[in-house]
């Protein structure tokens, strides 16, 4: 593919994108910073082709990596397989993921820190359902363990019934029970801590009802 630079010219769908032309045909496109140490007349070998275009490869997975970590924190393990569904090679990985870490923008003990924060926020789940969902993202056992050894899973099994417990408030105690031990099991919660959790829920909403009513007979 060597030869003479002869047109270099900005794509008409990519604006930041430049089609090099080599002996008058299409050979490749690069970024324009990239192109813009390029010039016409220049030639350009074999080795030296391949090097733009893996400089290439490494800024186009590292714009992916970095759209992905902008929805939201990222393990190492999963942007390393969203480039991998993406056909990059094993180096250009390996670099991208190198040069994030060391940019701080991948760290898998912050990542699983907040994981654990965001589930136990929005949608709580048993230890054993957290350990499981951080080592499919691929986070290391050990790190898993330091990021789960505080916490407990009954206040866990609590905070995840919290909402079901007042949508059910009005279901008679055996059908109350019956839903809840099946939603907080389904959660990962053994039964002795999803029995836990569903006494003081209900015993929570017992208490409510009758402050309730304490409150209108005052008046």
């Amino acid at each position: 593919m060597s030869g003479i630079i002869t047109r270099l010219v900005y794509q008409k769908r990519n604006k930041n994108r430049v089609s090099i032309f080599l002996d008058d045909a299409y050979a490749f496109s690069l970024p324009d910073v990239l192109a813009s140490a390029l010039q016409i007349g220049q030639h350009l070998d074999d080795d030296e082709i391949a090097r733009l275009r893996a400089q290439d490869d490494r800024q186009r997975a590292m714009d992916k990596a970095l759209r992905l970590i902008a929805r939201r924190p990222r393990s190492q393990h999963e942007i390393d397989q969203a480039l991998k569904q993406a056909d990059y090679a094993a180096d250009i990985r390996k670099q991208v993921i190198a040069r994030l870490i060391e940019m701080a923008y991948l760290d898998d003990r912050e990542f699983a820190r907040w994981w654990v924060s965001n589930r136990s926020q929005f949608n709580p789940r048993s230890i054993r359902a957290l350990q499981q969902e951080l080592y499919q993202k691929g986070v290391s056992a050990a790190i898993i363990a330091e990021t789960l050894a505080q916490l407990d899973d009954e206040p866990l099994a609590i905070a995840a019934g919290q909402q079901r417990s007042h949508r059910w408030r009005h279901l008679a105690r055996a059908d109350f029970d019956k839903k809840m031990l099946g939603f907080l099991q389904r959660r990962g919660f053994s039964y002795p801590t999803a029995r836990f959790a569903t006494d003081h829920l209900r015993e929570q909403l017992q208490q409510e009802d009758e402050s309730e009513n304490n409150i209108d007979a005052s008046d």
